[in-house]
């Protein structure tokens, strides 16, 4: 049975990948994160998420490997992506297919010279 956690910006599965399938795994886990597109990444803050999961599971070494275990570190990296966004770290892919804002509304920056969106 395949373990995983599935958050809206972020999936954690207990597997590999072979052969672009996931392979269940008692040993790996495998991050796919935004698989919407919803955000603009650069390598920068894509590397700090997978420093944040490389610290969380570290945390969690010698623990179980359960659901909930799966779905604390999802949730924590759900968290540590939105407060990405409000750094302006990363930004709404306006491009994007899906557009629900679901880290926040965006909205014009307050500064007259500033013009990008910025989130509240």
């Amino acid at each position: 049975m395949l373990l995983k956690s599935t958050t809206r910006h972020i999936r954690v599965f207990a597997a590999q990948i072979s052969d672009d399938e996931l392979v269940p795994s008692d040993d790996t886990l495998t991050l796919d994160v935004d698989p919407d597109n919803e955000f603009l990444w650069n390598d920068g803050a894509l590397q700090q998420v997978h420093q944040k999961f490389d610290e969380l599971v570290s945390a969690s070494d010698g623990a179980d490997l359960t659901d909930y275990n799966l779905r604390r570190i999802g949730s924590d990296l759900e968290h540590f992506v939105r407060s990405l966004l409000q750094s302006g770290a990363i930004a709404y892919n306006l491009q994007s297919r899906v557009r629900n804002y679901s880290m926040g509304l965006p909205r014009i920056s307050d500064e007259g010279a500033d013009n990008h969106l910025v989130i509240k």
